[in-house]
């Protein structure tokens, strides 16, 4: 199924682009989100004459995602949590736990925006959090995790 990106897609491409995608990710995710729509002529015909429009509102985004990244520049979250004698902690840290405690401080950011490849944090220690504001932002933030 051939798609035309109306923003920019991680590891997919570009607003404006024609790509091939399977046909489930295009109708049950692309499509309904927004984030595309079928490359038939007529949509092609519609889309040159939105681009200026959809150009200048991916543009907003962006400088959105960047003024949140400038809030997030330096943050550095302290978490008590129970551990045992060797730090091992009872329970986690997810990402649940990291967006509560940036809301504490004022700061934005939905859970989906928090990438922790490695799972839930387990052990007491100093951890980068990875926070993607934008297919093209991101930032990173230290989280402190100490037995109390």
């Amino acid at each position: 199924m051939n798609v035309i990106l109306l923003e920019k897609v991680r590891n997919l491409g570009q607003l404006g682009e024609t790509v091939r995608v399977r046909p489930g990710y295009g109708r049950n995710f692309l499509i309904p989100q927004g984030k595309a729509v079928p490359a038939t002529e007529e949509n092609v015909r519609l889309f040159e004459e939105r681009r200026a429009e959809l150009e200048r509102k991916a543009q907003a985004a962006v400088d959105a995602a960047k003024a949140r990244a400038g809030k997030l520049e330096g943050v550095v979250l302290t978490l008590v949590r129970q551990a045992g004698d060797e730090g091992k902690l009872f329970g986690s840290v997810g990402s649940h736990d990291i967006v509560d405690a940036l809301v504490a401080m004022e700061i934005e950011v939905d859970r989906k925006e928090i990438d922790m490849p490695e799972g839930p944090i387990r052990n007491t220690g100093e951890f980068e959090v990875v926070i993607n504001l934008h297919p093209e932002v991101e930032q990173s933030i230290q989280v402190v995790v100490t037995a109390g």
